[in-house]
């Protein structure tokens, strides 16, 4: 839908606009996601992590006209045409916006809260009722104070239907999000532990989360919580529930009266009000009985007939709850989304692949299929594809189905083929041509994407790194959270991101403005510029063979010792090179690298007496920041690298950069971050000195190859160390020493973690394959085996060993396959 920005202006009660007339149908809070600009209205957010206001003038530059602002800069009035809509809060205008929206519906909209699931209960809903109703629902889990409004903006004049998540973190937030949603029918998915840190107790939590229900006709939840049946009753919403229940004793509508589960496949025995039917669910494990019972109840509520509700509930999917970003055969970066096919989680894959490559690259390929049941007619729809595309920069878009091959014609300004079916894209072999490109596949579940990704992926053993960017972003911003405004972040990509792949790594934090990277030597730097990375990179090991890549790729090299200063300056002047920026490193008590207190003077008179080279900042590097035992020694080290730095400083005549905090040194010293620091390990979720609040990043996971019983008596693995003094069952696992699994973890030294449950490696590791102990267990050849993760840190893995957590992360071997993914 479509307003004017005099309609907008009036609801945040601003009297006067330029162009009142002007149409308004995209909300904007990310300045690098420009679709529409003639028709944006951007909202300036204040964060602990950035601020939006500094995005102006690059907007609108970029053709954005309309601004909702908490600050007016002096020179935005000068700007021809702009409307600056100044707001005490800019979310709190958004929030209103969202508001004044949704009030133009008068159609059932059901709203799902809970501590787990929701993500999963929206997305069953859609799949049961999807194709009898034009549902406006989230996109992915936007249930934030942000996602929220951003998501009920979706609404539009052929929505019949409302679903929408909506999550907490901090008390007085769900009120808020009532009053965007008004949703009229609830589903409250169960109560736990996420999210509790800013809660008295769970109690709370609960009461918190009911405020989203306060005006719904009706409340769909489990009858027999006790704590949820409490906080009702003190609401007084228990008249409005439709519950269901596991008891058969209970007076709820929906009763589970049985539930068989098989290999692959669950059968579900309902009563519904004393009529019993029977489901098959696609899924065995207990959350999904206990989602899709929730679901059910849902599309009951809205009378749903029994049998449709049976044959959808057989074809339930998985939701896939990630973007995943893989390699791709000849060089191709393949970014894999068939999590659900709608116009709103296209500009939200779109995004995601423009952090993938470089900036206006010409070979981003979208491989898209028909996008069903939008409640578009398909040129508005497809047209609304062909937009994204081109203000995401698509170089190719490869369309598979008869709808959006209908309308191949609107993409006359997109390089473009289209196929009416996976089968015939595949049997065209076109895939075989793609080399060194960004590819989106985006399609609905129907259309068997994974066989495209079958064949264009990289193919690698079914080890798998894991690596979560949203981990990687939730370290980097709140560390940036503890900084000054004004400081900047180095981000270490050394040794491949701590093995965590320093392309992907460096892609993610370059497009959330990191201000530096830093790598080992020039090859990583290389690596990096010819992945499309701009931001300036440090080499902090520089060699002076290496000299030519520093100068071609323009990489910024640590100065240690007066070799390789006289060196440098030596190639610089020879190239006719002036003011090439380098970093001085001094040695304060660490006694690796760098000039000594006694080296400045002549360093001063070196520096001088060229033009070749400037120096951008001066560092040292801390010992033992991480050990309260040396804080003397700590505060040693700082003390004279100020007296080196302001000596340094005092010598030259501009200004220089002054950095010494590593993780350890960020998290204890906060005081000392002076102008720059420098975040390595932290970034990647492990705390140099017990910090809360930082994300795991890397899970290392395998499978199971076989299961052997054996008696007592016999032996496992080479040289027959694996003994057993009991009859066993032994697994094989499919991950040794050349994966980087370290052979100290044999012999019962190393445990890893099958189904939940902990066992012992067992045996001497072998190159490819380990074995483990699982006696007694529920555990079955393909099963996942977590070596290291969320619930087994690989801090405790690498005490197991007595190694710390850089090593265990840096050997991962590079067969082993990395697979990145956002949430």
């Amino acid at each position: 839908m479509t307003y004017t920005i005099s309609e907008i202006a009036k609801t945040l009660k601003i009297k006067e606009v330029n162009n009142p007339e002007s149409p308004i149908s995209h909300l904007l809070s990310d300045s690098r996601e420009v679709f529409n600009p003639g028709e944006t209205l951007f909202f300036a957010l204040k964060t602990a992590n950035n601020d939006g206001h500094k995005y102006v003038d690059e907007l609108y530059n970029l053709g954005v006209r309309h601004f909702v602002v908490q600050t007016i800069h002096p020179e935005w009035k000068n700007l021809k045409d702009i409307n600056l809509l100044h707001v005490k809060d800019s979310l709190l205008a958004l929030q209103k916006v969202a508001t004044f929206h949704r009030e133009h519906f008068d159609i059932p909209v059901i709203a799902i809260t809970g501590s787990n699931g929701k993500t999963i209960v929206k997305e069953w809903i859609y799949q049961m009722l999807g194709s009898e109703k034009n549902i406006t629902r989230s996109p992915r889990s936007y249930n934030s104070q942000l996602g929220v409004p951003l998501s009920v903006w979706q609404l539009n004049e052929n929505t019949e239907l409302g679903l929408f998540e909506a999550g907490i973190s901090m008390p007085n937030e769900m009120t808020r999000l009532q009053k965007i949603i008004q949703p009229t029918i609830g589903v409250f998915t169960n109560i736990g532990d996420a999210h509790q840190e800013n809660f008295k107790n769970l109690k709370q939590k609960c009461l918190e989360k009911l405020e989203l229900f306060v005006n719904c006709d009706v409340i769909i939840c489990e009858e027999g919580n006790k704590l949820l049946d409490e906080c009702m009753e003190a609401t007084c919403l228990s008249q409005k529930s439709f519950t269901w229940s596991y008891n058969n004793r209970s007076n709820s509508p929906l009763l589970i009266l049985k539930v068989e589960k098989l290999e692959a496949k669950s059968f579900i025995t309902y009563s519904f009000l004393g009529l019993p039917f029977t489901v098959e669910l696609p899924f065995t494990d207990d959350a999904s009985v206990e989602n899709v019972t929730s679901s059910i109840a849902a599309a009951l509520y809205l009378t749903t007939s029994i049998k449709t509700i049976q044959e959808k509930v057989k074809q339930l999917e998985p939701v896939a709850m990630r973007l995943d970003v893989r390699r791709g055969k000849n060089n191709n970066i393949i970014v894999n989304d068939t999590y659900n096919s709608d116009i709103n989680s296209l500009k939200i894959a779109l995004s995601f692949l423009g952090q993938q490559s470089a900036e206006d690259s010409p070979k981003r390929t979208l491989i898209l299929s028909d996008i069903l049941q939008s409640g578009f007619s398909d040129e508005a729809l497809y047209k609304s594809v062909s937009d994204l595309a081109d203000s995401a920069s698509i170089g190719r878009i490869i369309g598979i189905g008869h709808h959006i091959s209908d309308q191949q014609k609107l993409f006359a300004n997109i390089p473009h083929i289209f196929f009416d079916s996976t089968e015939d894209f595949i049997s065209s072999g076109i895939w075989n041509e793609f080399h060194e490109e960004t590819i989106l596949l985006k399609g609905s579940r129907h259309f068997e994407f994974e066989r495209i990704s079958e064949l264009i992926e990289q193919k690698n053993h079914e080890t798998v790194l894991d690596i979560n960017l949203d981990a990687i972003l939730h370290n980097f911003k709140f560390h940036r959270s503890r900084m000054n405004p004004d400081t900047k972040i180095i981000c270490m990509v050394k040794a491949d991101a701590y093995g965590s792949g320093s392309e992907e790594v460096a892609k993610i934090l370059q497009y959330h403005k990191c201000d530096y990277f830093a790598v080992a030597i020039a090859e990583e730097g290389v690596v990096l510029r010819k992945a499309g990375i701009k931001t300036p990179i440090i080499v902090l090991n520089p060699e002076v063979s290496g000299f030519n890549q520093l100068f071609e790729s323009y990489l910024e090299p640590e100065v240690y010792n007066f070799r390789i200063l006289d060196a440098f300056i030596k190639e610089a002047q020879r190239r006719g090179i002036s003011d090439f920026p380098i970093h001085i490193k001094m040695d304060t008590g660490m006694h690796r690298l760098g000039f000594a207190e006694e080296d400045i003077p002549l360093l001063l008179e070196r520096l001088r007496s060229q033009q070749a080279l400037k120096v951008k900042s001066t560092f040292s590097h801390l010992a033992a920041s991480e050990s309260w035992a040396f804080d003397d020694f700590t505060t040693q080290q700082i003390s004279l690298f100020k007296k080196l730095a302001s000596a340094l400083q005092d010598g030259l005549d501009y200004p220089i950069w002054r950095h010494i905090l590593n993780s350890a040194g960020i998290e204890r010293f906060p005081e000392e971050q002076m102008d720059m620091v420098r975040l390595g390990i932290s970034l990647y979720g492990i705390s140099a000195s017990g910090l809360d609040g930082l994300r795991n990043v890397c899970t290392l996971k395998t499978t199971i190859l076989q299961i052997k019983h054996l008696k007592k008596g016999e032996t496992v693995g080479y040289g027959r160390r694996g003994d057993l003094d009991h009859d066993a069952s032994i697994a094989t696992i499919r991950i040794g020493y050349a994966d980087g699994l370290s052979r100290q973890f044999g012999n019962r030294n190393g445990h890893v973690l099958v189904n939940g449950h902990l066992v012992p490696i067992i045996g001497n590791i072998c190159m490819d394959l380990s074995m483990i102990e699982i006696t007694g267990l529920d555990i079955k050849e393909g099963d996942e085996v977590i070596l290291f993760g969320d619930e087994l840190s690989v801090i405790d893995q690498a005490k197991k060993i007595n190694t710390i957590p850089y090593e265990v992360l840096t050997s991962v071997s590079s067969r082993v396959r990395r697979i990145y993914f956002r949430e």
